[in-house]
């Protein structure tokens, strides 16, 4: 029995390293992934924007400023605001992740020995790193209070208080789920639309009938885009019933435009389907293409945003963040859901898909022509 076992697994190890294919695939891609993981998987919040709303021209105020402009790492933007306007805008680009304001008289109630208040805006579209950043600032402003605590016991004054009012737009009371399910919608129809897409080829070559294709008065274009209109289509729609089962299930607001979210959602797909036919052009199984489909979902989704933000990324491989078609569509779908963007808030988001699905298209088409000469 023993002997028959030993023979199996032998048998079993030839099969995974006799393929070429297959031995990248065990081998590249988790160290790829690990370091990605490394890098990127960190519930830290680190290169975060902040804005400073400033009233008070005073010298605690400023004093104030300069410590939260002296912690490069957690806060490596900082955005001075000279309005109320300018503070809604910082938040609604998502330019910053929180806004620390500084009333007027600030500096002269803390002299005299009463309790000011700081107030804390917080951008509840991304909750997990809101709450973080809103104990980086809480510590910053107790440290503060308990120097000048400090300082005015030693000069046997009365010692003043400090106290920050803390205020989330977007997502009040910080819901863990509003700000995960809208990003959940763009990575499982980025998971429906590149399942579909790259199994398609695969399981033809698999079953035999590819031959037929190719012998059929179908073009290869004609059988690419045949291939790729199904998982389009299919995705589309679980999209929408994924829309409608977040708002009625879970009870999350949708406060945007369903025309923009509509649009998005069809640039983003196509982007999603040239990335699966170029799969299913490089696998000869359904195997490889479940394989290839994983290589590529996990650091797109570690990269997008959904758990962590895309500034704790290190720089080096940030910018493959930058052409992950995921990281703009979670965020466009939190906008969506969670405030009323205007098309100028949404374009900066959609307009970067347009020329990764350009690419992602052509280079399948190419790619699958190649593949049958």
């Amino acid at each position: 029995m023993f002997e028959r076992i030993r023979r199996l697994v032998i048998k079993e190890f030839l099969a995974i390293f006799r393929d070429p294919a297959s031995r990248m695939v065990v081998t590249i891609p988790p160290l790829v992934q690990l370091l990605v993981f490394s890098f990127a998987a960190t519930l830290e919040v680190r290169n975060a924007g902040l804005g400073i709303y400033n009233e008070d021209g005073g010298l605690f105020g400023r004093e104030l400023v300069a410590r939260f402009c002296s912690v490069p790492v957690t806060f490596s933007r900082i955005v001075p605001c000279e309005s109320l306007d300018d503070v809604r805008e910082a938040l609604d680009t998502q330019r910053v992740l929180a806004v620390v304001h500084v009333p007027q008289d600030f500096s002269r109630e803390l002299q005299s020995g009463q309790t000011p208040t700081v107030q804390v805006l917080l951008d509840g579209r991304r909750s997990n790193a809101a709450m973080v950043v809103q104990g980086y600032i809480g510590r910053i402003i107790a440290q503060f209070a308990q120097e000048r605590m400090t300082t005015n016991e030693n000069r046997r004054t009365r010692s003043p208080q400090l106290v920050s009012v803390t205020r989330v737009w977007f997502n009040e009371n910080l819901h863990p789920l509003w700000s995960s399910v809208p990003a959940l919608l763009g990575i499982l129809t980025n998971l429906v639309a590149l399942l579909v897409t790259s199994l398609s080829v695969a399981r033809e070559r698999e079953l035999g009938t590819f031959d037929q294709l190719l012998v059929s008065p179908l073009r290869p274009g004609e059988i690419l885009v045949g291939k790729a209109v199904p998982a389009f289509v299919v995705a589309y729609v679980e999209g929408g019933l994924m829309v409608a089962v977040a708002v009625t299930i879970f009870g999350i607001p949708f406060r945007g435009s369903l025309l923009l979210l509509a649009a998005a959602l069809f640039v983003f797909l196509l982007a999603i389907v040239g990335i699966g036919l170029w799969i299913s052009s490089l696998a000869a199984t359904q195997q490889q293409a479940l394989l290839g489909s994983f290589t590529y979902m996990v650091p797109a989704v570690l990269l997008s945003g959904f758990a962590t933000p895309v500034e704790n990324i290190h720089p080096a491989i940030r910018w493959i963040s930058d052409i992950d078609p995921l990281r703009y569509m979670v965020a466009i779908n939190r906008m969506m859901f969670l405030e009323n963007p205007t098309p100028d808030v949404v374009l900066p988001y959609v307009w970067p898909l347009i020329p990764i699905a350009v690419f992602t298209l052509v280079s399948a088409a190419w790619l699958f022509r190649h593949r049958l000469e």
